[in-house]
C-alpha cells in the first residue's frame, strides 16, 4: 500500500509539523507514518542504553533532568518539572501507555491457552470458526499481505471473530481479548475487506485513546495493505491541519475522538452516513480519558443504521461494559474465559526485618547463596526501586530500572535488554511491569508487598507478580520481604487469600537459604 507525503494523491496525512522528526529506523521509506511526539531520534535511543549500561557504576544517571518534555494524550508536547511530582506517590497507572509498551515489546502472538466463549446475537443461526485463512475467501492481495505479516493460521480470537466480521451481512461485535492476541490485525482485515477503492471517500473509521496507539493500528493497516497499492489511510489526530470545507479521500481515517468528531460534525471532512465499518478499539483505556466516552458515542449516533460496529476491550468491568453497549447494537460477543493462574508450581517465603536496609541486607545474603538466573523485584514507589537498584549496583549486579517517569520507548528498550539477558536484575514498580512476560525469571521478590490504594492487600497484583516465575511448567520461587506489623497483616491476609501457607526464612542462615533453591 504506497502512500505519498504529500501530493494531489495523499496517502497518509501527516500531522502538522511531522516532517521534521525523526522517523523509527524500522519503518521503510514508502511508508510516511508520523513518528508519535513521543518517539526518540536515534541518538536518544543510543543514550538510553548507554544509560542502562552506565548503570552498573551508578544509576543517578537515570533520574531525568529538571526539565523533561512529556507527550500528552493527544499528542501535544508539555514541559513538566520532575521534581514537582512526588517521587513517594505511588505512580498512577496510565493504560494507554501501558497498551503502547505490550505492542512495542510484542514480536509475536501470545499462545493463548484460554476458552473462548461465543455469545451469538441470533442462537440459531450456525456458528462457525475457521483454521485457515483461505477458509475466509479474501481478496487474494488481502490473503497475501496476512502471509506477509507472518499470520500462517488465526489465532484463537481471530477464528472466531472473523467469520462473525466477514459475513453477509457484516455483524456487529463486541469482544474481548489482551495484548498480543491478533485482534488488531482481525479488525484490520475486516475493514480492508470492506473497502471499495474506486469509491474516494472514508469508508471506514477506526478510533485509538492516544495518537501513539493510533500509528500503531497505522502500522498494520500499512502492512496488510502492502499488496494493496490503491487503498489510502489518513490520520485524524490533533494537529493535522486541513483547510476548511476540503473533503477526505481516503478509504480508512484512523484517530482519536475529539478529532474525529469534529472531522465529522464541525469541519465535515468526512461524510459519516458513508461509513461502513466503525472500529473503536481498547475501550477500556478510551473510558478512562475524559471526554472520549462522550465523544465516542456522539460519533457513533451519526452512523448509518447499517454500518458494522466492532469495538475490542482487554476487561471488560461494568463501566466498559455499559459504554460497550451503547456503542454496539444487537451485538455478537466474544470473551475470553480467564484462565486460572495458580500458585501450585511456586514455593513462596517471607524474610522479617526491621527495615529498609535489613531488607537490602537479606536480599544480598539470598543472592550470596543460591543462583539466580533472573529476578524481578518489586517495590511500592520510585525512589525506594532508585535506591535499591543503584544499591544493588555498587555490589557488582547488573541491574535495569523500570521506571513511570521513562518514555515508553525508552521502556521497552529496557525490558528487551532484560529479556535478553544484559541485566540480570530488573527492579520496578507496579505500574511499569503489567504485561511483562520474560521466560527466564526463576525469582520474583515482593520488596514491598502489594497494596491498592486503600492499603488493603492487592491479590490480584500478588498473583500477576509471582505468577511469572512459575510459567512454563517451571517451579519458581517468591520472596516476600516484611518490615512491620501492617506488612504482616497485609502477608497474613495474602495467605488466608490464597489459602496458601507462606514459610518464614531466614536469610541469615545459609543452610536455610540453600534448601529452597533445591
Amino acid at each position: 500500500m504506497t502512500s505519498p507525503s504529500v501530493g494531489p494523491e495523499r496517502g497518509l496525512l501527516r500531522p502538522h509539523g511531522a516532517h521534521d522528526r525523526a522517523s523509527p529506523a524500522s519503518e521503510s521509506a514508502s511508508t510516511s507514518v508520523p513518528p508519535a511526539p513521543g518517539t526518540m531520534a536515534t541518538d536518544s535511543w543510543a543514550l538510553a542504553v548507554d544509560e542502562q549500561e552506565a548503570a552498573a557504576e551508578s544509576l543517578s544517571n537515570l533520574h531525568l533532568k529538571e526539565e523533561k518534555v512529556k507527550p500528552e494524550a493527544n499528542g501535544a508536547v508539555v514541559k513538566t518539572n520532575a521534581n514537582s511530582e512526588k517521587a513517594d506517590e505511588e505512580e498512577k497507572e496510565d493504560r494507554a501507555a501501558q497498551s503502547l509498551l505490550n505492542k512495542l515489546i510484542r514480536s509475536n502472538l501470545v499462545d493463548n491457552t484460554n476458552q473462548v466463549e461465543v455469545l451469538q446475537r441470533d442462537p440459531n443461526s450456525p456458528l462457525y470458526s475457521v483454521k485457515s485463512f483461505e477458509e475466509l475467501r479474501l481478496k487474494p492481495q488481502l490473503l497475501q499481505g496476512v502471509y506477509a505479516m507472518g499470520f500462517n493460521r488465526p489465532s484463537k480470537i481471530q477464528e472466531n471473530a472473523l467469520p462473525l466480521m466477514l459475513a453477509e451481512p457484516p455483524q456487529n461485535l463486541i469482544a474481548q481479548s489482551q495484548s498480543g492476541t491478533g485482534k488488531t490485525a482481525a479488525f484490520v482485515l475486516a475493514m480492508l475487506s470492506q473497502v471499495e477503492p474506486a469509491n474516494r471517500y472514508p469508508q471506514c473509521l477506526c478510533l485509538s485513546p492516544t495518537y501513539e496507539l493510533a500509528l500503531q493500528t497505522g502500522k498494520v493497516i500499512e502492512q496488510m495493505g502492502k499488496f494493496y497499492p490503491e487503498l489510502k489511510l489518513a490520520y485524524a489526530v490533533r494537529g493535522n491541519k486541513l483547510e476548511r470545507g476540503q473533503k477526505i479521500s481516503e478509504h480508512i481515517v484512523i484517530g482519536t475522538p475529539g478529532t474525529v468528531l469534529d472531522w465529522c460534525s464541525k469541519l465535515k471532512f468526512i461524510d459519516p452516513k458513508k461509513i461502513k465499518v466503525f472500529v473503536l478499539d481498547e475501550a477500556d483505556v478510551m473510558i478512562a480519558t475524559q471526554g472520549h466516552q462522550d465523544q465516542s458515542i456522539r460519533i457513533q449516533r451519526m452512523l448509518p443504521r447499517n454500518c458494522q460496529m466492532l469495538l475490542f476491550s482487554a476487561t471488560f468491568e461494568d463501566s466498559v461494559w455499559k459504554f460497550a453497549q451503547k456503542v454496539v447494537p444487537d451485538p455478537n460477543i466474544i470473551k475470553l474465559k480467564r484462565e486460572e493462574e495458580t500458585l501450585d508450581t511456586i514455593k513462596q517465603y517471607y524474610v522479617l526485618c526491621s527495615n529498609r536496609d535489613e531488607k537490602f541486607q537479606a536480599l544480598c545474603n539470598l543472592y550470596g547463596a543460591i543462583t539466580i538466573a533472573q529476578a524481578m523485584i518489586f517495590c511500592h514507589t520510585r525512589k525506594t526501586a532508585s535506591w535499591l537498584a543503584a544499591e544493588l549496583s555498587k555490589e557488582g549486579h547488573q541491574v535495569a530500572l523500570l521506571s513511570g517517569e521513562m518514555m515508553v520507548e525508552q521502556r521497552a528498550a529496557v525490558i528487551e535488554r532484560f529479556r535478553e539477558g544484559k541485566e540480570k536484575v530488573l527492579v520496578t514498580t507496579n505500574v511499569c511491569a503489567r504485561g511483562i512476560d520474560v521466560e527466564q525469571v526463576s525469582v520474583v521478590i515482593n520488596f514491598d508487598l502489594p497494596v491498592d490504594k486503600d492499603g488493603n492487600p492487592d491479590n490480584e497484583t500478588y498473583l500477576h507478580r509471582i505468577g511469572r516465575t512459575g510459567r512454563f511448567g517451571k517451579r519458581g520461587l517468591a520472596v516476600n520481604m516484611v518490615d512491620s506489623k501492617h506488612s504482616m497483616n497485609i502477608l497474613n491476609r495474602i495467605q488466608e487469600h490464597f489459602n496458601k501457607k507462606i514459610e518464614r526464612l531466614d536469610t541469615d542462615d545459609l543452610d536455610e537459604i540453600e534448601k529452597i533453591a533445591n
